[in-house]
């Protein structure tokens, strides 16, 4: 299956991937998600092309993951932020930070600190019902009905 297609699979994970697994996405919002917002900015500080950058940016615009939005009149230029859904990807990337920090960095090279408290903060997964942190072993999935 080409990568294109997995939008069309019924599977929330291809369907997200096909959305955000593309090369340079998640590095993109990465960089949204440290407050950049400007194309040159994204073009410089990940070495893009002006080819993949564009395409990107259009992919997740047009996903509703980003929202286009001129910041200058004259000449009209445009900015990049997050939307709601696009806010919502933050613990994914906090997850593959935390994945690459355990597993492909002697020393990680940036720490999550929570600003309410002042400590460091690591992602969890936590049951919605009990408030008990979960492993993957003790979840099942239940495949939906027509209608949950």
């Amino acid at each position: 299956m080409r990568h294109d297609e997995l939008g069309d699979v019924y599977c929330s994970v291809a369907r997200t991937w096909s959305v955000i697994g593309e090369r340079w996405t998640m590095m993109i919002l990465r960089e949204c998600f440290r407050g950049e917002r400007r194309y040159e900015h994204f073009r410089t500080k990940l070495g893009l092309g002006a080819n993949v950058l564009n395409d990107r940016l259009r992919v997740l615009t047009a996903e509703g993951v980003l929202e286009r939005v001129p910041y200058q009149d004259r000449p009209v230029r445009h900015e990049y932020r997050l939307t709601p859904k696009g806010a919502d990807l933050y613990p994914v990337l906090v997850a593959l930070m935390n994945w690459g920090d355990t597993y492909e960095n002697d020393v990680p090279p940036v720490r999550l600190v929570h600003r309410g408290c002042g400590h460091r903060a690591e992602p969890r997964t936590t049951c919605t019902h009990c408030g008990e942190q979960i492993a993957w072993r003790e979840m099942t999935a239940e495949v939906a009905p027509t209608a949950w």
